[in-house]
């Protein structure tokens, strides 16, 4: 494992200590419960926005922490649901009096503790509303009970901006719920992350090969084999997203190329480069697009392609003003 830690059981806690001091202009942690990150500059009035899930995905979840953003992220440990006490904390640090809304990937750990959080907010009379991210179109066949991705990155950008312009609980949800409607992505894995308190991977993958489809945990693709050149992959994950999500000639889209963790940045150029090719060769255009790090498996080398269908009102939260120390947008 070639990784620059200390003891391997204190990482979490030392990286959020790290991030809050690197980063003490936007958020802190709660004094009470050290999983919590919340927002120095919350929005007076508005309905709060609560992220979170495991560790190890980072700039994701405590990146998006800020001004227009998140109001709250809760971080579990490595790969694991936070547990539902910090879920419930999040909830009485920035409820405002409007709800709140729970948003992450949709994993079995983590609703199961986010809901009981939720529980626990409705016995003290705060209502909060969840809504699953559930963009990864090889997880399943039905798409409520796929699993959440980079996606996460845009829907939770919808929602939070839906309440910063002080929409009520109700209109956040609905806005959560379309721009997941019409999000996709999938992955490709070239080796596995590793785990500190195993001090080596998550799995075995033979030098030389990639596993398409591979999800954020290391959970199985559809095909493993050896590597393939930039555009053969891109090619690949594409045929899979336009099948389960078919665009058309006029249609928009904005675009995310997502590094995994270990996979360098002129790689993920080359990604984006026929990407764009292979959109405008369908007649689709692209609107916006992103590239780099933005939701990772710590030291994994892969990546991932996630596309949105915008329309007016997507592009119009999608673009919202945000600052936080991992996305900034004037």
């Amino acid at each position: 494992m070639r990784r620059l830690i200390n003891d391997p059981y204190d990482v979490v806690e030392e990286m959020l200590s790290g991030y809050v001091k690197a980063h003490s202009d936007y958020v802190k942690l709660l004094e009470h419960d050290g999983r919590v990150v919340v927002t120095t500059n919350p929005v007076p009035g508005k309905v709060g926005v609560i992220i979170g899930g495991g560790s190890g995905h980072e700039p994701l979840f405590l990146g998006y922490v800020g001004k227009n953003f998140a109001d709250a992220a809760v971080i579990g440990n490595i790969n694991t649901s936070p547990s539902p006490e910090p879920c419930y904390n999040a909830v009485k640090a920035v409820d405002q009096g409007k709800g709140c809304i729970y948003l992450y990937g949709n994993y079995a750990g983590d609703v199961m503790n986010f809901d009981m959080g939720a529980e626990m907010a409705a016995d003290d009379g705060i209502r909060v509303e969840t809504v699953l991210v559930t963009d990864d179109v090889v997880s399943s066949e039905n798409i409520e009970d796929r699993r959440g991705i980079a996606g996460d990155l845009f829907v939770f950008k919808a929602a939070a901006a839906a309440a910063a312009k002080g929409m009520d609980l109700d209109a956040v949800v609905a806005a959560a719920k379309k721009c997941n409607d019409n999000t996709r992505s999938m992955g490709v894995a070239l080796s596995s992350s590793t785990i500190p308190v195993k001090g080596g991977t998550i799995f075995d993958m033979e030098d030389g090969d990639m596993e398409i489809g591979m999800g954020i945990h290391g959970e199985p693709g559809v095909r493993r084999g050896k590597i393939e050149p930039a555009d053969q992959v891109v090619d690949e994950i594409m045929e899979h997203i336009l099948k389960d999500f078919p665009l058309s000639e006029g249609d928009e889209v904005y675009t995310l190329v997502n590094g995994l963790g270990g996979l360098p940045l002129m790689d993920q150029y080359i990604l984006h480069n026929h990407l764009e090719e292979v959109l405008r060769g369908k007649g689709v255009k692209v609107y916006k697009s992103l590239v780099g790090n933005y939701a990772t498996s710590m030291d994994m080398i892969g990546m991932g392609i996630t596309l949105v269908k915008v329309d007016e009102e997507l592009k119009e939260l999608l673009d919202y003003p945000v600052d936080t120390p991992y996305m900034s947008i004037r």
